[in-house]
């Protein structure tokens, strides 16, 4: 098990981008949050399989189409929180 921390910077509020991270998130069998951050960014931390976070990663890179990320500040470590699910976090 590993952990995921992302912020994604860009067009990435108010583009569909939260629940485009938690049904990718769902399908990969991750656990954690994504949460909306008041300087326009998207953070997202996610658990689970090094494999499906590094595939989450690629999907963070694309997002939805009404999206245009412009950088990812990212770091997987083995910190984890041990999260129970995935959720939006408002």
């Amino acid at each position: 098990m590993k952990r995921l921390h992302a912020i994604v910077s860009g067009r990435v509020q108010g583009v569909g981008f939260r629940a485009f991270v938690y049904d990718k998130a769902l399908n990969l069998n991750l656990k954690g949050y994504v949460k909306n951050l008041p300087d326009g960014t998207v953070e997202v931390d996610a658990e689970g399989d090094e494999k499906s976070l590094i595939e989450l990663l690629s999907h963070l890179r694309v997002g939805p189409s009404l999206s245009n990320v412009t950088n990812i500040d990212f770091e997987i470590t083995d910190k984890l929180v041990n999260y129970s699910d995935f959720r939006i976090r408002y």
